[in-house]
């Protein structure tokens, strides 16, 4: 029967995505057939505003009354929630709200949210936006891909995830299976967006996932079957409240479970410098040809790296400083998505535009040539390609010499100082960042 709860309540939370299907044509009807007459008691919340029709929606989730997502599309099963809700509370079940009985369901939902710490809150993590019963789940940690709250002892537990997805229906079948204690009960996929739901270990489950581009981000909440009684209105209200995508919320890209860069030699001593971002949250970095590399240091955009027991290119020489030269060539190793699985060296002449108070590398750097070497006309390095550190800044900027010199400086490392090499194409290497 608590399975079964579960999945009536999923399969009400996905009927707003159905009602959003392209409708079939209806058939003509016969002559002389009566058209259906319009509900007016439906018809008469259309003269409210579509935020006081939505707080109604919410307030009725809340009271236990409504287990379908807030939109403000006020049909008849809104009308059978506000009829439901009177005869609670032994008033006449006409299925409008008198300015009393509203002020009833407002301050009945208010308290019930003021019981589980209701709030809205943004996720840095990945960009979506979600109502958190806090006083439910009061401890904050990051998680793999997301962000999880929980309770003390794990009774209740919500976590925020975001991942890339080449198919977004073999994400949907994975997840039905995936942890292997998950026995889903319910799972519907409509458009770009889906719901799951069922046992997962001794305890319920509920998964709310969305898709744009190649972007999934979702919601995962488990508690025990003890706690269906206050948990279950609070799901419904954090599904309706979940926006996976919302306007004005910024996130930052979406890491990648491996991750290709290009990386400097700069030190006889191993040490090569690459993207600080394109090596976050590595288990394992790896320099093909030279076995794997430690991340000594990050600061500034710049990640310090150093491999043992190998012997590497010749280091580049670095320039004094970066200069002002309005050109130079870029020289990195493109990700292998771009050369059908290579991994070659290749060079390219770029421009550099002012930018947000950085210096803008025209055209943009194609993938992987994050950490490429910026050469000046002596092949002397001048600059480091990094990702712009904001969604408003260009997709490629350089880190000038000078930062580099500085964050070496910093760890003791001495730069090779010998004479430019000939070719700058052989002391770049790939640097291959691996993600749980």
């Amino acid at each position: 029967m608590r399975l079964l709860g579960i999945v009536v309540l999923v399969a009400a939370l996905a009927q707003p995505a159905l009602a959003q299907a392209p409708a079939k044509q209806p058939a003509k009807a016969a002559k002389g057939a009566k058209k259906a007459a319009p509900n007016p008691v439906a018809a008469s919340y259309a003269a409210l505003p579509e935020n006081e029709r939505v707080r109604i929606q919410q307030d009725l989730i809340w009271t236990g009354d409504y287990n379908g997502v807030a939109t403000g599309e006020f049909g008849e099963r809104s009308v059978a929630a506000v009829k439901a809700f009177q005869k609670r509370n032994g008033t006449r079940q006409t299925g409008v709200l008198n300015p009393q009985e509203r002020g009833v369901l407002a301050a009945s939902a208010k308290g019930k949210q003021d019981a589980v710490g209701w709030r809205l809150v943004e996720d840095a993590r990945t960009g979506a936006r979600l109502g958190l019963p806090a006083k439910l789940a009061p401890e904050r940690a990051e998680s793999r891909s997301g962000t999880l709250w929980k309770s003390a002892r794990g009774e209740v537990q919500v976590e925020t995830f975001r991942t890339r997805v080449a198919d977004p229906k073999l994400a949907f079948e994975q997840m039905k299976k995936e942890p292997a204690e998950r026995r889903t009960g319910y799972g519907v996929m409509r458009g770009d967006f889906f719901v799951l739901s069922g046992l997962q270990g001794l305890k319920k489950f509920y998964v709310r996932a969305h898709v744009r581009g190649e972007e999934l981000r979702g919601i995962t909440i488990l508690y025990d079957q003890a706690m269906e009684g206050v948990m279950d209105p609070v799901v419904i209200a954090m599904s309706s409240a979940y926006a996976a995508f919302p306007a004005g919320v910024a996130a930052a890209p979406v890491k990648r479970r491996v991750e290709y860069a290009t990386g400097i030699v700069v030190s006889p001593a191993g040490h090569i410098v690459t993207d600080a971002e394109a090596t976050e949250g590595c288990y394992a970095i790896s320099v093909p040809g030279h076995g794997g590399a430690d991340r000594v240091a990050a600061e500034k955009g710049i990640a310090l790296l150093r491999v043992y027991g190998t012997r590497l290119p010749k280091p580049l020489r670095l320039a004094r400083e970066s200069g002002a030269a309005p050109e130079a060539v870029l020289v990195g190793i493109a990700d292998p998505e771009k050369q059908d699985g290579g991994r070659a060296v290749s060079a390219t002449r770029v421009r550099f535009a002012s930018a947000n108070g950085a210096r803008a590398v025209e055209p943009a750097p194609v993938a992987g040539f994050a950490g490429a070497a910026a050469v000046d006309a002596e092949g002397r390095l001048i600059g480091m390609v990094a990702p712009g550190a904001a969604p408003e800044a260009p997709r490629g900027v350089l880190v000038p010499v000078e930062t580099i010199r500085a964050v070496l400086a910093a760890q003791k490392v001495t730069p090779d100082e010998s004479a430019a090499r000939e070719n700058a194409k052989d002391a770049v290497v790939r640097v291959i960042c691996a993600r749980k």
